[in-house]
């Protein structure tokens, strides 16, 4: 399971035109599922990005989580986090899981970050999504579990 973590002062995400959802303030999450991934480690990828500390504290150190400082999540379904470009031009996504699977293990991920407190919104699995988005720093983390 590959994650890249961004924080955002917004993001709005549309398919087809139409605005699916947007968060103001906190972080932008693009979430890979790798062929055999678990439901064990979307726990793990829950904790850790719920407890990410990137956001300043009163003295300008990244201290606080997403948590900590009221933000919300937008998780982003992205196979392509998977690809493998080791041979030649053309990204090879054998590495990523099936969607049938992969649609479940996102979810779960949402449902997990949800539970720790964090106000979740999602995309629309495998559909050709539209991002606008307000980077903060710019602030971006890749997690692999």
């Amino acid at each position: 399971m590959k994650a890249v973590v961004q924080r955002v002062k917004h993001t709005a995400l549309s398919v087809d035109g139409k605005l699916i959802s947007e968060i103001d303030f906190g972080l932008a999450v693009f979430l890979g599922i790798k062929a055999g991934d678990e439901a064990a480690q979307t726990d793990l990828m829950a904790k850790k990005i719920a407890h990410l500390r990137i956001f300043e504290d009163i003295k300008g150190k990244m201290n606080l989580s997403v948590k900590d400082v009221g933000g919300q999540v937008l998780l982003i379904s992205q196979f392509t986090l998977l690809g493998d470009c080791s041979h030649g031009n053309r990204p090879s996504f054998t590495d990523a899981e099936r969607p049938e699977r992969a649609v479940q293990l996102y979810e779960l991920t949402a449902e997990k970050l949800r539970g720790w407190g964090v106000p979740v919104k999602t995309g629309v699995f495998g559909a050709d999504m539209k991002i606008e988005q307000f980077n903060d720093g710019p602030v971006t983390i890749i997690l692999e579990i």
